[in-house]
């Protein structure tokens, strides 16, 4: 049996490198395609196999030079990811994207060749005489400096991917490393060569002939220019027109673009979005989806779309369903609600990732981001407005407008940018707004009052403006503004209000591995509500800045104990001392400490569960503990012992008693003896799981032992009675001793 599985495992494992292998085959026309081979594959084909494949680089198809109009021409550039950006950072690129696997490619390799060879050896001014190779002023590189090269995308599928190739082959024109324009017509030698002459046109207006170039066949190796082309180009028969039109154009390109206008012209490199599929939501209902129509309608389209997964047993899913019908009917013509029964479309929930039901996603084309707050009506249809505005893109303001927005918003993300700012940034930052939806407000700006407001010197510079109070993203290299993930961890690290409401969904969120100041409020005093939000608030904005500045002292002192070691070893003129002192890194930051955060909880709504935890009845007046959820004990009384209350004096006077090590003020118990001991026992666990398993392996050893010998015993008397033939009786009467009755 052992040697059947063996052999079934074999064979398996021969069958998936057989598939992995015809699979490696496949010809790829996506990047999405080329990214995901492996690139070890394409590491060992030698040249000549290389060729024997159909490799489109140049260097396949001439590793020397070629001779074209009896001109000596050089092998075609092929550009390295690593140095595309310094390569192309001067002058005009016509640059193509190609795959060795793509048939496509392979196919229009001779028509590229050529009509890189055809430009390369054109005289610019046909008139003049004298030498025409590449040193010469009536070269075609020299004279208009452009450019031809090519790039593996598979060899370097991270330029690709920057510069959005998104199909093999893809030609684009690049103008001092910025993308100009992409060809988007029939790939043939004609319709390179006008895009190709377009370009040279507005680089040198009236330079080009007047009814177009007669240009050669694939593979040829030479063409007869003097020849008029069979189809004359039609192009403005006023040269001087033509000319001003050429100039004008190059004036628009070459201008810094408006303070309202920048951010559009530094992302027109970004893909085309695709148009919207139809009316958002004509009828005003939830729409059950398939996996087709959902792959149809949702994922293959930009339309937004807030989609439920359930199951019709689960009771979640049926107290929502009321909440869900309606808030489609309240978005009618605004956006797009579905639903998926995941007992019959169980594909399609697995490829979505739904681990509970109910599950709600708001979807964005390719992109998407699960919903975890309230099921309320008015929860379900707060977020579905937020989520929509994202679909415009980040906002710009100015300084009125960022004032504006300041008073309804306590949390803004706020981007600025200047002239030299990238596409790639711009395409980084609009990837989070997303994630943002619910959270807080992304904007940007170049506006020079609110960068002289929050101090900004550098650009792109990313900070959080809570009531006010900045906090600045720390990029220690330009890529750390476009890494996606990094940058959306910092935002959710500061996301909150400095204030926030403690609600089901935030809760985790707000009260793991810190001291919360939880403020236990009720709106049904609507002043007293107001005014003790307010003194949480400025207790919470004096507490940071002490601690900021407590901060500041303590590496200031840090500093100043290395400058003294340095100070005393060059008076010793001790070279090892010096190198010591010079060696230590002062590594201190705000967050190697547990931080204390503040927050409010309405106290009538969740009335139950703060009298069962904290023991608190709201009614008889609003009160404040400070939280330690990460040992389930809390703090309800000052160090004279009368209770916090939402005072600025009382909060700040005990803050400082509750995280000393030890505490001065006596803590309390969140939870019951059973829970105590229950957490008690894992934290143990967690913390030493080395100790805890040898305890555990200790106390296993003890207990059989102790029950082996129990068990050996029984079964002792039991074989002694039977042969002994000892009855009931009588095995009475000798267990008090020597068989004596009383």
């Amino acid at each position: 049996m052992r040697s059947l599985g063996s052999f079934a495992l074999v064979s398996f494992g021969l069958f998936s490198a057989l598939a992995a292998a015809v699979d490696s085959q496949h010809q790829l026309n996506t990047v999405e395609d080329a990214l995901a081979e492996p690139k070890s594959e394409t590491t060992v084909v030698d040249g000549d196999e290389a060729k024997q494949a159909g490799a489109t680089n140049s260097e396949a198809i001439s590793s020397t030079s070629t001779i074209f109009h009896g001109m000596e021409v050089p092998p075609m550039k092929e550009l390295t990811g690593e140095g595309m950006e310094q390569e192309i950072k001067n002058g005009y690129w016509f640059i193509k994207h190609y795959s060795p696997y793509c048939v496509h490619c392979r196919d229009i390799a001779p028509t590229w060749q050529t009509l890189y060879e055809f430009y390369y050896t054109s005289k610019p001014v046909p008139g003049t005489k004298g030498a025409t190779d590449a040193d010469s002023m009536n070269s075609f590189t020299r004279y208009y400096n452009f450019h031809f090269a090519s790039l593996d995308c598979i060899a370097y599928g991270d330029a690709c991917s920057k510069h959005e190739v998104g199909a093999f082959p893809t030609f684009s024109i690049y103008k001092d490393g910025v993308l100009v324009k992409k060809f988007e017509d029939h790939k043939d030698m004609d319709n390179l060569s006008k895009f190709v002459e377009e370009h040279l046109e507005s680089i040198r207006p009236g330079s080009r002939p007047k009814d177009g170039l007669k240009v050669p066949e694939p593979g040829a190796t030479s063409v007869d220019t003097g020849t008029p082309p069979e189809k004359p180009a039609r192009k403005d028969k006023d040269p001087e027109a033509g000319a001003a039109a050429a100039s004008k154009h190059m004036e628009a390109v070459a201008a810094p673009p408006t303070d309202t206008a920048k951010a559009l012209t530094k992302v027109k490199a970004l893909p085309k979005k695709k148009k919207p599929s139809g009316p958002a939501n004509p009828v005003g209902t939830s729409v059950s989806l398939t996996q087709e129509s959902f792959q149809k309608l949702v994922t293959n389209t930009q339309d937004p779309w807030f989609v439920k997964f359930y199951v019709p047993w689960c009771h979640h899913c049926q107290a929502l369903a009321p909440s869900w019908l309606q808030m489609a009917k309240e978005l009618q013509g605004k956006l797009n609600v579905g639903d998926v029964n995941c007992d019959q479309q169980a594909r399609l929930c697995k490829d979505v990732r739904v681990k509970a039901y109910p599950t709600i996603h708001f979807f964005r084309g390719g992109e998407r981001v699960e919903y975890d707050g309230l099921r309320g009506l008015g929860d379900l249809v707060s977020y579905a407005k937020k989520a929509l505005d994202v679909g415009s893109g980040v906002q710009y303001v100015d300084e009125a407008t960022f004032k504006e927005m300041e008073e309804t918003e306590e949390v803004i993300f706020v981007y600025f940018y200047d002239h030299a700012t990238t596409s790639e940034d711009f395409e980084a930052l609009e990837r989070l707004t997303l994630s943002l939806v619910g959270h807080a407000k992304l904007v940007k700006t170049n506006d020079t009052a609110l960068a002289e407001r929050f101090k900004v010197s550098t650009w792109p510079r990313l900070l959080v403006s809570r009531d006010g109070r900045a906090n600045y993203y720390e990029a220690l290299a330009p890529k750390d503004m476009r890494d996606f993930r990094q940058v959306l961890a910092w935002m959710q690290k500061v996301w909150l209000p400095i204030v926030p409401e403690l609600t089901a969904s935030n809760s985790r969120e707000i009260m793991r591995g810190k001291y919360i100041v939880l403020g236990i409020l009720s709106r049904d005093r609507p002043d007293e509500f107001a005014l003790d939000k307010r003194e949480i608030k400025n207790a919470a904005l004096e507490w940071m800045e002490k601690q900021t500045h407590a901060f500041e002292l303590e590496r200031q002192e840090l500093r100043d104990a290395k400058q003294l070691r340095l100070e005393e070893a060059e008076d010793r003129n001790d070279e090892r001392a010096k190198r010591a002192a010079k060696s230590i890194h002062i590594d201190l930051r705000e967050d190697d400490k547990k931080q204390v955060g503040f927050a409010w909880v309405d106290g009538i709504f969740w009335d139950r569960w703060i009298r069962t935890t904290y023991g608190i009845n709201v009614k008889e007046g609003e009160r404040v503990i400070i939280n330690d959820e990460d040992n389930r004990r809390y703090w309800d009384t000052t160090i004279s012992g009368a209770y916090i209350v939402p005072s600025r004096t009382s909060i700040l006077e005990t803050i400082p008693k509750v995280i000393a090590n030890p505490p001065k003020i006596s803590s309390k118990s969140s939870t019951g003896l059973i829970q105590r001991f229950f957490f008690g026992f894992t934290g143990t666990t967690t913390s030493h799981p080395w100790l805890s398993a040898i305890f555990l392996i200790a106390g296993l050893a003890i207990g059989w032992v102790y029950g082996k010998g129990r068990i050996g015993r029984r079964r002792g008397i039991s074989l002694s009675s039977g042969l002994l033939g000892i009855d009931e009786k009588e095995k009475g009467l000798g267990a008090f001793g020597n068989g004596k009755a009383d």
